[in-house]
């Protein structure tokens, strides 16, 4: 299928959701192995006694940057085995327009990701772009843990 056929489909569907994830639990050993790994072992996240007694959410809290990083695996992004779109060769993270982080994502909870679609742009006879506006829900919270403009190139 060629980019203008995909753009011009992909645009009838603006202001819809095209993905809601399964839940994911975020457990202390996760939250441990991004620390590890980004070297950033606020006590908030990795000290479960303090973080018990001392902290306002009375457990160890995801860092935001975990919580955004699970956009990838939580939004299907990253099965190769089922490319997005016909004919794809590769799909790429091109930025973010806008992050949020408006709840704590606690040790032990259990997350998924609602995708709606805000736009999508041609960029060449070979790619396009699409935004995805990106909600983190908290399984049992009114308010979501991230929401996040996820930009995202398709090459053909």
């Amino acid at each position: 299928m060629a980019v203008d056929d995909l753009v011009e489909e992909i645009t009838k569907k603006l202001g819809e959701e095209t993905r809601l994830s399964d839940w994911l639990n975020v457990d202390q050993s996760m939250i441990q192995g991004f620390a590890d790994v980004t070297k950033d072992h606020q006590w908030i996240h990795v000290d479960v006694d303090r973080a018990t007694k001392e902290s306002p959410f009375g457990s160890t809290v995801a860092h935001g940057f975990l919580t955004l990083s699970l956009i990838p695996h939580l939004g299907g992004m990253v099965d190769a085995t089922e490319p997005a779109y016909p004919g794809l060769k590769l799909a790429v993270n091109y930025g973010l327009n806008r992050v949020r982080f408006p709840n704590p994502v606690s040790s032990g909870s259990n997350v998924r990701t609602r995708t709606k679609l805000v736009g999508v742009d041609k960029i060449n006879d070979e790619c396009f772009q699409v935004v995805g506006e990106v909600t983190i829900e908290i399984e049992g919270k009114e308010k979501p843990a991230c929401v996040a403009e996820l930009v995202s190139r398709y090459y053909f």
